[in-house]
């Protein structure tokens, strides 16, 4: 954007105006590259290895897989970010880029803050009760102690995992994938982030629990935060994130309004 400053002699000068809108995530050129061991003797396991040895066999094979591949984007304070695209496009490979999970080959990433990929910052533990993991996790995010107390009883309820009986008294061993996926992410939005990264989380739960996840998500992005989502759910996608950016093979096929993009990229999947 540029303002033009008018001057007496009827001259106009053109001069450089500073947005408002503030950056959060900048991925510059981005590379990540998986090295993956692929071997005689039937892989990498301890027993596979113990097999080589005694054989006398040569080790695995190193094979390199390009999952992101030259990565640009700036993400900035109060959008929301879809992530869309075929499985292995990179999609979730550049979440945990973001998080800092992943180091880059090539290229930089720079975040304002720490970002919080959910289900890492709000880890469970199985032998532990759902209650008792709901503070532990919001314990690990930095939340005071008093606010933990308070805002346990509303992260249960949201998660609806009380919905069929006690749960929330129970050891996490008894709960279901979906059951903790919801308690996870529960657990992450329930503390203000600058970068808050879900990772399809929203396809879990029925019908009531995505329209909740859905409007924490806008809440999120109206606090002043940045919300990146990588879901299959193109429903979800177009329901909470404005801007929408499509990966395909590792590369930045379109980047713009959410409508935009999804019609693009079904339009490509019916040919496939």
């Amino acid at each position: 954007m540029v303002e033009h400053l008018e001057t007496s002699n009827d001259a106009t000068i053109t001069l450089p105006r500073i947005t408002d809108r503030i950056p959060t995530v900048v991925v510059d050129d981005a590379h990540v590259i998986y090295r993956v061991h692929k071997g005689a003797g039937g892989g990498t396991t301890p027993v596979a290895a113990l097999r080589r040895l005694v054989k006398r066999t040569s080790a695995p094979n190193v094979q390199e897989v390009h999952a992101v591949k030259g990565v640009t984007f700036t993400a900035y304070r109060g959008e929301a970010i879809g992530l869309i695209g075929s499985n292995g496009s990179g999609k979730s490979t550049i979440l945990r880029a973001i998080a800092g999970l992943l180091p880059v080959n090539r290229g930089a990433v720079y975040t304002q803050g720490q970002p919080s990929l959910l289900g890492v910052n709000a880890a469970l533990l199985n032998d532990l009760s759902g209650e008792r993991n709901v503070a532990l996790g919001c314990l690990a995010m930095g939340m005071h102690p008093d606010d933990v107390a308070r805002m346990t009883p509303e992260i249960i309820e949201f998660s609806g995992i009380n919905e069929r009986g006690d749960f929330a008294s129970l050891p996490m061993r008894t709960y279901s994938s979906g059951m903790a996926a919801r308690l996870r992410f529960s657990i992450a939005a329930a503390k203000k982030h600058d970068v808050l990264l879900i990772d399809e989380a929203l396809a879990t739960g029925d019908k009531g629990f995505r329209k909740r996840s859905e409007q924490r998500v806008r809440e999120l992005r109206e606090g002043a935060g940045t919300v990146f989502l990588v879901s299959h759910q193109l429903s979800s996608v177009r329901d909470t994130c404005e801007r929408t950016i499509w990966l395909e093979s590792g590369l930045i096929r379109m980047d713009g309004p959410t409508d935009d993009v999804i019609r693009a990229y079904e339009a490509f999947a019916n040919k496939k």
